[in-house]
């Protein structure tokens, strides 16, 4: 069953700092061309950026980080390229799944896995078996998702195990059928590359997430351009259907200072 409920049902607590955070991880293209390398040179950088993330979010206080590596139309994608980044995918789960249980991070995988090949299946169980138990971050890569296919499996699981609320069901019966059930809705979606749409990506958890656009590409985003999202996000009023006026008065203006030193340096 679910752990966290919606916030169409209940308002979440007020938080300065984002609890789960959602990136797509635009741009390793454009930055290779910008440097005259080849596309792979990006997609290897991009590896880099997602270490500096995951740490960034530990040193923060992030409790989630989901990250979209790779969505159900990138398959579209030239054969070669597509063949590359799942050699990739491979040799980082080879190489950091050491250094994330070191760090306490729990690794989780979200999406339809059954089109990769039986070795990357293979290291992504063993991945999440090894990391199960840690605690300081739950770091989830989405990997050929795509927010429909999420509603829809869900729905046909549910009604798989559940046969009669085929005459109707609710919002919080589908709910823990959903790729990303263990986890609290993102507070903060961020998309990185300049590009100003969720392209399929968690599209029933984002129903009230802030969401942050930024034309830095993803192989540059450090830890100051998470601050920048971060400090964005702490200027939103999060209404969630209430007024203005029935928001509590702000709290945690010395965690917003914090992060704004931190962001100047």
């Amino acid at each position: 069953m679910a752990i966290y409920t919606s916030s169409t049902l209940e308002i979440p607590p007020e938080r300065r700092i984002p609890r789960h955070i959602a990136i797509i991880l635009d741009g390793n293209g454009r930055w290779a061309k910008q440097r005259y390398l080849p596309r792979a040179a990006g997609h290897r950088r991009g590896v880099k950026a997602v270490r500096t993330a995951v740490r960034a979010c530990i040193e923060r206080g992030v409790e989630y980080l989901t990250l979209f590596a790779f969505s159900s139309e990138n398959w579209r994608r030239p054969k070669e390229e597509v063949l590359f980044l799942m050699q990739l995918f491979v040799l980082a789960l080879e190489q950091e799944i050491d250094r994330l249980h070191k760090n306490g991070v729990r690794f989780r995988a979200i999406g339809d896995l059954t089109r990769f090949a039986p070795k990357l299946r293979r290291l992504v169980r063993e991945a999440e078996t090894r990391t199960a138990g840690n605690q300081k971050l739950v770091l989830t890569i989405a990997a050929n998702y795509g927010g429909r296919w999420d509603v829809l499996q869900a729905a046909n699981r549910m009604l798989r195990e559940r046969a009669h609320l085929a005459s109707g069901f609710s919002e919080a019966d589908l709910a823990p059928y959903l790729a990303l059930s263990y986890a609290p809705e993102p507070d903060l979606f961020i998309r990185t590359g300049g590009e100003q749409r969720i392209s399929n990506f968690l599209l029933w958890q984002l129903a009230y997430t802030e969401l942050y656009f930024t034309d830095t590409l993803w192989p540059d985003f450090d830890a100051a351009a998470l601050d920048r999202a971060i400090v964005s996000y702490q200027q939103r009023e999060r209404r969630f259907g209430r007024t203005s006026e029935q928001l509590p008065a702000d709290a945690g203006l010395a965690e917003y200072r914090v992060v704004k030193a931190r962001t100047a340096d």
